[in-house]
């Protein structure tokens, strides 16, 4: 999905903001005025920018049964 490039400077703002706050040791509490609360809450715990996970698919999921994930465990 497009994200408008104004909203990803405001996400990126948001994220710094977050990752300032940590650096001046004040707590996770997220501003009053943090239109991007997830963002910020990234950035205050150190999250990289754009790093969400992805979610696994059904199909994936599927692809792997019990054997084969416990093969990869060792």
């Amino acid at each position: 999905m497009a994200v408008a490039k104004k909203d990803q400077e405001r996400v990126t703002y948001a994220w710094m903001y977050g990752q300032q706050a940590r650096k001046d040791g004040k707590e996770r509490v997220v501003p009053d005025w943090a239109e991007h609360a997830e963002a910020w809450l990234q950035g205050f715990d150190g999250v990289p920018l754009g790093s969400e996970p992805k979610p696994v698919s059904e199909s994936l999921e599927a692809e792997f049964d019990e054997g084969a994930v416990v093969k990869l465990g060792h």
